[in-house]
């Protein structure tokens, strides 16, 4: 009733960020769907069974690093079902990027989802599965759950790609910061037109104020991935975009966002209050160094006041895809301090650098 071959990749599929890849393998007994991100497999779940099932897991595949034949009293199809057909099969990536649902003609066949981790015991869904088990998890006991997900994640991309979609956001948002922050200066673009888009406006100091406000605009678009696996209610905290107050010159201290803006997609992670980060270069290429001698990392904080300086501008009050937006201020730090708030919390680092007089505004 058939014999194993070598893997066949049935489809292949990179998020629209680059940070994974999701491949559909079958190799004449099996197919299996297994997410990667850039060195190994970090997910995985069973499909389907191409000959009949057998009453236990076979010991023998797993050993050989294949797909297991799903228990038949854990199948729908106990005696097996026809081979897929790649040309039936497609990707829907989260808006995250961190899971995706595997269609086949339109209709999930299988989820990888954010929070799925083989080495957690949480493998993938699958429609075929019914119950638990280590090589898949029942896809219809999960789509109460998941079909308001997939149905968002197939509305963002439609947004997405829609010719309007992005320059309408971006008025938003500028229109947004507009009678905040005064008008605008220069623009950059900070993704090399990679997903996520995403710029940097420019809000020159002026007679209210004697600072240049440089903010992200696009890391919003898009929630971060992550969130919703450490907080009950991402909500809030979702969807960033970040700030840093300075009078050093512009053009040097935008270069910060180069590195920021797209961080969470690509590193699949997220940035909330409180979250420090490393400079990944020398000290000595670090945008802000001017401000803070040594710095070589940076603080985000959403209520920067209890440093020194005058009162932030309020950003608060924008709001896209149902979630409001959060915005994060940069404050350049030194890997000492960095230490300081791994080991002790972030609080503990901004009462110390409240007692240095430190500045929320980024500045010699």
């Amino acid at each position: 009733m058939g014999t194993p071959q070598h893997p066949v990749t049935l489809l292949e599929s990179f998020s629209p960020y680059g940070s994974r890849k999701v491949t559909v393998e079958y190799d004449g007994l099996v197919t299996a769907a297994y997410l990667h991100d850039d060195t190994a497999a970090i997910s995985a779940t069973w499909i389907a069974n191409h000959r009949p099932a057998p009453q236990a897991t076979d010991q023998a595949r797993l050993d050989a690093g294949r797909a297991p034949l799903m228990p038949a009293a854990r199948t729908k199809h106990p005696g097996g079902r026809p081979p897929l057909r790649a040309d039936t099969l497609d990707a829907l990536w989260f808006e995250e990027g961190d899971g995706v649902a595997i269609l086949e003609s339109g209709r999930p066949l299988a989820v990888i989802a954010g929070w799925s981790d083989m080495d957690r015991g949480m493998p993938g869904y699958s429609s075929d599965v019914i119950g638990q088990t280590p090589f898949g998890w029942s896809l219809d006991d999960a789509m109460e759950g998941l079909a308001p997900r997939l149905e968002r994640s197939r509305a963002y991309w439609r947004w997405r790609q829609s010719a309007n979609g992005w320059s309408q956001f971006q008025q938003a948002l500028l229109g947004h910061l507009q009678p905040r922050l005064g008008p605008g200066g220069h623009y950059w673009d900070a993704s090399a037109g990679k997903q996520p888009l995403t710029g940097v406006t420019e809000r020159p100091n002026s007679a209210r104020r004697q600072y240049t406000v440089l903010s992200t605009v696009g890391m919003s678009a898009q929630r971060m991935p992550v969130v919703e696996q450490v907080l009950d209610d991402p909500s809030g905290y979702a969807r960033i975009e970040l700030a840093v107050a300075t009078t050093l010159p512009s053009a040097q201290v935008a270069r910060v966002f180069l590195w920021l803006a797209t961080y969470p997609w690509h590193a699949v992670t997220w940035f909330g209050p409180g979250h420090s980060v490393r400079w990944y270069h020398e000290p000595a290429t670090f945008p802000l160094g001017g401000g803070v001698p040594g710095a070589e990392a940076v603080l985000l904080l959403d209520s920067p006041g209890s440093l020194d300086g005058p009162e932030p501008p309020d950003l608060s009050g924008f709001a896209f895809g149902g979630d409001p937006v959060r915005w994060l201020w940069i404050i350049p730090i030194s890997e000492r301090d960095r230490q300081l708030a791994k080991d002790r919390g972030s609080s503990a680092l901004v009462s110390r650098l409240a007692t240095q007089h430190r500045s929320w505004i980024v500045g010699p």
